[in-house]
């Protein structure tokens, strides 16, 4: 194997773990922001599982964050929550920070 094939294939190494990281933080901060809408929804600690896994599975219908953010504030909204999507938002930014803390400790 010469030298540029060596570090193509280091380079590809790199992108996966990367593309990995970032999967496993989106998933992370989903997860958190399911439990934190969970919260102010007054679930029980079963429903509030249950939901924060609802939460993550809602992430893989379409590409970004808007089908968490549509999930979140409809079930919030239908909750009779007094939230926003400036507040969800926020919430995620919050998760995404703690999330990429935990997975790095």
């Amino acid at each position: 194997m010469t030298a540029f094939d060596e570090r193509e294939a280091a380079f590809e190494r790199k992108f996966a773990r990367d593309e990995e990281m970032a999967f496993r933080i989106t998933a992370r901060r989903n997860r958190l922001v399911g439990a934190w809408a969970a919260k102010l929804m007054g679930l029980t600690p079963e429903e509030a599982d249950a939901y924060a896994k609802a939460v993550v599975q809602a992430d893989f219908e379409e590409a970004g964050d808007e089908d968490v953010v549509r999930k979140l504030l409809g079930d919030l909204v239908s909750a009779n929550v007094d939230t926003n999507e400036a507040s969800i938002r926020t919430a995620l930014h919050d998760a995404t920070v703690e999330a990429r803390r935990q997975l790095i400790e």
